[in-house]
């Protein structure tokens, strides 16, 4: 999917890589995101958690009619108050697109697919 942006100086088009990109690493930057995960987590292994270099599954961008809407699957840390974790993330997201790309979302939706418990 491409996204095209429209501008007194031209068309703009960006790849879904790039919001992916910008996305993931607002995401790990958020204190008690452990990581991303699959949206599949349930179904497979609980203890798959995705690597550098395939955490473009843990998020999955939807365009609906001239809106965008992102649904962001994160694993927490146990002990964080999920809620505020959620509410982090969904605002980091938010503004880092928004700043970067200019791009307002519809909906942010942040789904907790487990919890890790963190040794200190």
């Amino acid at each position: 999917m491409v996204i095209d942006k429209q501008t007194p100086y031209g068309n703009i088009k960006i790849n879904d890589e790039v919001i992916l990109d910008i996305v993931a690493s607002e995401v790990k930057e958020c204190y008690g995101v452990v990581g991303l995960a699959n949206k599949s987590l349930l179904r497979a292994s609980m203890e798959e958690m995705l690597k550098l270099d395939s955490l473009n599954k843990g998020i999955v961008i939807k365009k609906i009619k001239d809106q965008y809407s992102i649904d962001v699957y994160v694993v927490c840390a146990y002990g964080t108050k999920i809620s505020e974790v959620v509410s982090e993330v969904q605002k980091r997201v938010r503004y880092a697109l928004d700043k970067a790309l200019g791009l307002k979302l519809a909906s942010c939706n942040i789904y907790v697919q487990s919890l890790k418990e963190i040794n200190k």
